[in-house]
């Protein structure tokens, strides 16, 4: 395993993380064997926003006798609500998930802390200017967090975020889909000491790349991968599919880049993950897919479900799931997975608030009506 350092926090990190979010419903021993392989393979940064309580309990259990071999970003404002995953800036709240948080992986201290997806101007104010802030900032002081963090989608607030001085490290978003941009500028990039031909970046990204480079802001990375659809030709937005250690490499390649955080849900996915560190510089050559041309479709859910909370208690990343498989071919055992949600896309009321929380812009209320179509409920 390589490692990075982290920005000015002076940690190294392995440039292969784990974002553990796919352990949900995973038994103890399922997460055992994983976060054993992870570890063994040189893995020490680890992810855990979820509120759950199982998931966290045996989280903290796998991690047991090992929990200095880790870097665990902890998350402050993610919270349950009503059973569901939620967002809060409220700060008794906040104090009550992360008190859990030090309770169940049995550790009294997080190493960073991260503010919980802040993507728009609302998220910032909200953050930024109100006394969530400041129990942030009592956190880090009062060595509860050891470096402070932020989660975003967004490059614009993001760079306002790191404007503040605050931040030490940013968990983002990055994938060639997310990178591509859809004006005209044009920049040339080495790859391996050999100038590629010029690639159509986002400007807005990039300069957000390089002002975290500037001001020494680590960034670890979250969907690398695209909720696993960039690994499909059928689901990826490009059309043609990537392999893992593309789209590792990728994301390595933008600067002040750390780690990429992969979701690796089982042995098998979080051994296709630590292969990246034996894969050849062809095998991890992804400038002939960029060279394609290749025009991209509309976007596409990630199920990652920070759509939530749902208001009719749809889990919606589940949904969209088996309805993305159901429409590539028909499953006896997809249907069944389907029946045995709590509830379904017939029952969305439309209310909209999917859409509003939905970093990426997907259509969700389409996609609820069409899963209610082909599913029949």
């Amino acid at each position: 395993m390589k490692f990075r350092q982290l920005g000015h926090t002076g940690l190294e990190v392995s440039e292969i993380g784990w974002g553990s979010e796919h352990m949900e419903g995973a038994s103890l021993a399922v997460t055992q064997a994983v976060v054993n392989t992870a570890l063994d393979g040189g893995v020490n940064i680890i992810d855990a926003f979820m509120p759950q309580p199982g998931i966290r309990s045996n989280l903290g259990h796998a991690l047991a006798g090992r929990r200095n071999e880790v870097i665990l970003q902890g998350h402050i404002g993610a919270v349950m609500k009503n059973g569901q995953y939620a967002r809060s800036r409220d700060v008794q709240q906040c104090d009550v998930f992360i008190k859990d948080f030090l309770s169940r992986f049995n550790t009294d201290y997080i190493d960073i802390g991260m503010m919980h997806f802040i993507d728009t101007d609302e998220d910032y104010t909200e953050a930024f200017e109100s006394d969530y802030i400041e129990y942030v900032q009592s956190l880090k002081r009062d060595g509860v967090i050891r470096f402070l963090g932020v989660s975003t989608h967004s490059p614009s607030t993001g760079m306002k975020m790191i404007g503040t001085g605050l931040i030490d490290v940013v968990m983002f978003s990055i994938n060639p889909v997310f990178d591509f941009a859809s004006g005209e500028n044009m920049f040339a990039l080495m790859f391996q000491g050999k100038k590629m031909e010029r690639l159509k970046l986002d400007t807005v990204r990039t300069e957000f790349y390089a002002a975290c480079a500037r001001k020494g802001v680590g960034i670890t990375v979250m969907k690398a991968l695209g909720g696993g659809r960039l690994l499909s030709a059928e689901l990826s937005s490009l059309g043609v599919p990537l392999s893992v250690s593309q789209c590792v490499s990728f994301a390595l390649d933008r600067p002040s880049v750390s780690s990429v955080l992969l979701g690796a849900k089982d042995v098998s996915e979080m051994e296709q993950a630590l292969s990246y560190e034996h894969s050849t510089s062809e095998e991890r050559d992804y400038t002939s897919i960029m060279e394609s041309g290749l025009p991209l479709q509309d976007a596409k859910c990630l199920y990652c479900n920070h759509c939530l909370p749902c208001p009719q208690g749809i889990d919606i990343a589940a949904v969209t799931k088996f309805l993305d498989i159901a429409v590539i071919h028909d499953s006896a055992s997809i249907n069944a997975h389907y029946e045995a949600l709590s509830a379904h896309g017939g029952d969305c009321s439309q209310c909209g608030s999917c859409e509003e929380n939905c970093p990426f812009g997907i259509n969700i209320i389409t996609n609820m009506r069409e899963a209610a179509r082909i599913f029949g409920k």
